[in-house]
């Protein structure tokens, strides 16, 4: 029987990391293995087209703050006994997600989403909303706002001084 195997698509915020809560719970009990992903996105056509621009230096650094970021996390998750890797990817996080879920023959994806709606869902997207149209295995999908996050994680007043205004503290 192959190893059971959870993707958690992290894209810096601390409303993204609120799935570890979950993760931590069941990963070790179900003897899963977490692999934990970022994708980078490209920056615009034009930037890539003028290579005077540093876009392919920034994106290099960008690809480096994120593998640092996502190794960081898998020690927190390696410290509890949960087998970890980490896969960072250059491209749309739809595509990317869809992509690492063949590649490791992940079992399930695991993340939250931020709630936007109107215009907020509609000027980002929403990688969650595509993942649940197009992911071939199931999705374990948390909601998770800024408000939300500020009640029920002491980490986040940690993390920000208390100030209640928890930031971004992964790659961009």
């Amino acid at each position: 029987m192959r190893e059971k195997k959870v993707l958690v698509p992290l894209d810096g915020s601390p409303e993204s990391e609120a799935i570890f809560s979950v993760i931590e719970e069941i990963a070790g009990p179900l003897d899963m293995e977490v692999v934990l992903f970022h994708a980078v996105q490209l920056p615009p056509i034009d930037a890539l087209a003028l290579p005077h621009t540093g876009a392919a230096d920034e994106l290099g650094v960008r690809e480096r703050d994120a593998h640092e970021y996502l190794e960081e996390l898998a020690g927190r998750l390696t410290a509890k006994g949960i087998r970890t890797d980490v896969r960072v990817r250059v491209g749309d996080p739809t595509r990317e997600i869809l992509a690492v879920v063949a590649e490791e023959r992940a079992d399930l994806i695991a993340m939250t989403t931020h709630g936007r709606s109107g215009f907020g869902r509609l000027l980002f997207g929403s990688v969650a909303e595509a993942l649940l149209r197009s992911a071939p295995v199931p999705i374990f999908l948390m909601r998770m706002t800024k408000e939300a996050l500020k009640l029920s994680t002491p980490a986040a007043q940690v993390r920000d001084g208390g100030s209640g205004e928890a930031g971004k503290r992964g790659p961009s």
